[in-house]
């Protein structure tokens, strides 16, 4: 939630062609080869969600002469972190998709400390729906927030899967003592979800982990039979960990098993996963040193050090997606707009 960039690099470029990338419907049989996009925000979200294109995955340039999109429409509870009384409309960490619909789905962060998140559908990415606040944690009175929503499309079940962070004070307390402090409890996250199969009707919200850890930013990816969810071991007390972890499922909703040993340093968040026929790269923010870091694996559960420069617009929690390239030619066709 607090930032961080989810970065597609050149190596697998040529993987991405064959569709192989999480959280991507776009189909592989299309006789195109699929663009690539990035959706992010900038400052607070104030002004909405902004995209990317690159041709290479290491260069990237803002699209829409580098203004939004689409703005937010929801009000929320939180301009900011721990303001309990405030409003604000904001769009945070916008998670998109390309579904077998042929729609573009997205959810985000409404507000800091609200119980609901945003949702909006769009064919093209330049035309959108009304949006819709999902009141994921209105039946959790205590609830401090609905953090960073990630889509998931679950071939299997043919349904979307929702992720999301929500901290319930006292809810979970052999860990308690270890989070956060507020002014309204200990912040001990753990990850949620919630599944549709038409963004209109929604299952009640579960518990997706609980791995004896406070955890935000969770994001599955499916490998062979296994999935995996890769999240932010969050842990403030007494030494703080704040860095990536991993648990494994042989079902989208779990259950999961125990999380894995960090494989991150210390001040990593953002986790994106980018799948490829011979490996899994996980991107990541290595936000309070202000640069990315990257790993590769071929079984989550070894992993070799993988980086490489990247030239983008100023960006901020978002998500990596494949598009038809119809889509992206729509997308410039605004910049040439801008320019007559």
């Amino acid at each position: 939630m607090r930032g961080g960039i989810s970065i597609l690099l050149a190596l697998a470029v040529g993987a991405c062609a064959s569709g192989r990338t999480r959280s991507s419907a776009f189909d592989p049989r299309s006789p195109e080869n699929p663009a690539y996009l990035f959706s992010y925000f900038r400052g607070n979200g104030d002004d909405g969600v902004h995209l990317a294109w690159s041709a290479d995955g290491i260069s990237w340039s803002a699209l829409n002469g580098g203004k939004s999109v689409i703005t937010p429409a929801i009000t929320g509870d939180g301009i900011g972190w721990q303001d309990w009384n405030s409003k604000g409309a904001l769009m945070r960490d916008p998670s998109i998709i390309y579904g077998p619909d042929k729609q573009f789905h997205m959810v985000w962060t409404v507000a800091w400390t609200d119980h609901g998140i945003g949702v909006a559908h769009s064919p093209d990415l330049v035309h959108w729906s009304s949006q819709a606040r999902v009141p994921v944690m209105d039946h959790e009175p205590n609830a401090l927030n609905s953090w960073a929503p990630d889509l998931f499309y679950d071939d299997v079940k043919r349904e979307y899967v929702i992720v999301w962070a929500t901290s319930i004070p006292g809810r979970f307390p052999a860990t308690d003592s270890v989070a956060q402090k507020t002014s309204r409890g200990r912040a001990d996250h753990r990850l949620y979800y919630v599944t549709t199969k038409d963004f209109k009707q929604y299952s009640r919200a579960a518990l997706l982990y609980d791995g004896g850890f406070c955890a935000i930013d969770g994001t599955i990816t499916k490998r062979g039979d296994t999935y995996y969810l890769v999240m932010k071991d969050e842990t403030f007390y007494p030494v703080q960990t704040r860095n990536l972890r991993i648990a494994s499922s042989k079902h989208a909703t779990g259950p999961y098993g125990p999380a894995s040993p960090s494989f991150t340093a210390k001040d990593t968040e953002g986790p994106s996963i980018l799948q490829t026929p011979e490996w899994s790269y996980v991107y990541y923010d290595e936000y309070t040193r202000g640069r990315y870091g990257a790993v590769r694996t071929k079984d989550f559960q070894r992993f070799e050090p993988f980086t490489d420069s990247l030239h983008a617009p100023r960006m901020r929690h978002g998500s990596a997606f494949l598009a038809p390239m119809w889509v992206l030619k729509g997308l410039q066709a605004l910049d040439s707009a801008r320019k007559n």
